[in-house]
């Protein structure tokens, strides 16, 4: 874990995250757009107004989330941007200033080996460079047959959230403050 980087994404590295989500196993249907608010006139159903939907927040220098590097190469992401880009996710809505952890993926043969943690700590670092107050997330129990792209419970225990109320019947709401 000595070699990780964790690095915006941004119009240099736009590339890097193509290569992430397009590889097998990749995210290279949803493109990381289940809550995210699309570009007008675009298809939710089609994966070509997904892609160049998160392309033109990168390219509207909004932050989307972080890319996972070792070696130079990338191996994991998560989403992590202002409440406010993504739909509605039942979130308390009572703060302000919240950066929402909403999607993870980490390449097969890295996981299990902790990169989900190190993200959720660097996304934290990350969001209050930004100037937010708070970081929210919507995780699942381990068990869950889905949402599990939003990372699982107990990971987000360990680093100090908590639960604020459950939406629907899987995802918890977690805070911390930052």
């Amino acid at each position: 874990m000595n070699n990780l980087q964790f690095i915006p994404v941004n119009r240099s590295n736009w590339p890097d995250l193509e290569k992430l989500f397009e590889n097998r196993g990749g995210p290279h249907n949803c493109w990381c757009m289940v809550w995210r608010n699309m570009n007008e006139g675009t298809d939710r159903a089609n994966k070509t107004d997904k892609k160049e939907s998160l392309k033109a927040y990168v390219y509207n220098e909004f932050p989307v989330g972080l890319l996972c590097y070792e070696n130079s190469q990338p191996i994991a992401w998560c989403s992590i941007a202002p409440r406010e880009s993504y739909r509605e996710l039942s979130g308390d809505n009572l703060l302000t200033n919240v950066w929402s952890l909403v999607c993870f993926f980490v390449k097969k043969e890295y996981r299990q080996r902790g990169i989900t943690e190190e993200l959720i700590k660097q996304a934290i670092m990350y969001a209050k460079r930004n100037g937010a107050k708070y970081v929210e997330a919507y995780p699942v129990d381990p068990e869950s047959p889905s949402y599990r792209f939003m990372g699982f419970k107990p990971v987000f225990d360990k680093l100090g959230f908590d639960i604020k109320h459950k939406a629907g019947q899987r995802r918890y709401v977690m805070t911390i403050a930052i």
